[in-house]
């Protein structure tokens, strides 16, 4: 069986891929938080409740890192740094949004 040009097994190796990165705790809040337009790191550590300054440090690290959200600093002064998503980022917004709607669904 193939799905959109992969087979079985390539499907299921991206997903698998997928949901490892974005099961990682905190991933998609960030994200979704970056589909309402660009942040800051203080701005997006008071959106997101609960979660550590080095913890958000890091998930906004592996997150540029994949791609997914761009580092953008502004010498100021005083300095600046925003966040927001890439092309690649936007992309995966309408999926993460369809996940949610499943879960508030179908999840206890």
């Amino acid at each position: 069986m193939t799905v959109v040009g992969l087979t079985c097994a390539e499907r299921d190796a991206a997903l698998s891929r997928a949901f490892e990165f974005l099961g990682r705790r905190w991933n998609a809040a960030v994200l979704g938080k970056l589909q309402d337009g660009p942040a800051g790191f203080r701005e997006l550590s008071r959106l997101i409740d609960g979660i550590s300054d080095s913890v958000l440090s890091n998930r906004l690290s592996s997150l540029a890192a994949a791609g997914l959200i761009d580092r953008s600093v502004d010498e100021g002064p005083p300095v600046s740094v925003t966040y927001s998503l890439t092309g690649s980022g936007r992309a995966l917004v309408p999926a993460l949004n369809q996940v949610a709607l499943w879960a508030d669904e179908h999840l206890p």
